[in-house]
């Protein structure tokens, strides 16, 4: 059984930092180009970050870059995003996403970042 599961999500002041992990079982994750996405209430699912399989190139939106760093650690089958200089409108559901081609494709259930004083 395939599963994404998030955490490290809370309550941050602006300005602060917070580092999420996603844990996957049931499938290969060195195989998979890891992802992260956002949700904020009343808006569209964003990307975030993405990290590729083999040479872990990563990639970020131009709204993110160099706030955010995303990493992987294949033995322990683990994606990373840590994020840093908070800012209240990051204030979202932050997902995990996993992808291999066009067909296999998963979905952690999320975890909540709150940007706040």
């Amino acid at each position: 059984q395939v599963q994404l599961v998030e955490s490290g999500g809370g309550l941050v002041q602006p300005g602060g930092s917070l580092r999420l992990s996603c844990v996957a079982s049931g499938f290969t994750f060195s195989d998979y180009a890891m992802s992260w996405y956002r949700q904020a209430p009343g808006k569209e699912r964003e990307w975030v970050a993405s990290i590729s399989s083999g040479d872990d190139n990563t990639y970020y939106p131009d709204s993110i870059q160099g706030r955010f760093t995303i990493s992987r650690e294949s033995a322990e089958n683990t994606v990373y995003l840590h994020m840093d200089s908070l800012k209240p409108e990051d204030t979202a559901v932050y997902y995990c996403y996993a992808a291999r081609g066009l067909l296999s494709r998963y979905w952690g259930q999320g975890t909540q970042v709150t940007v706040s004083s």
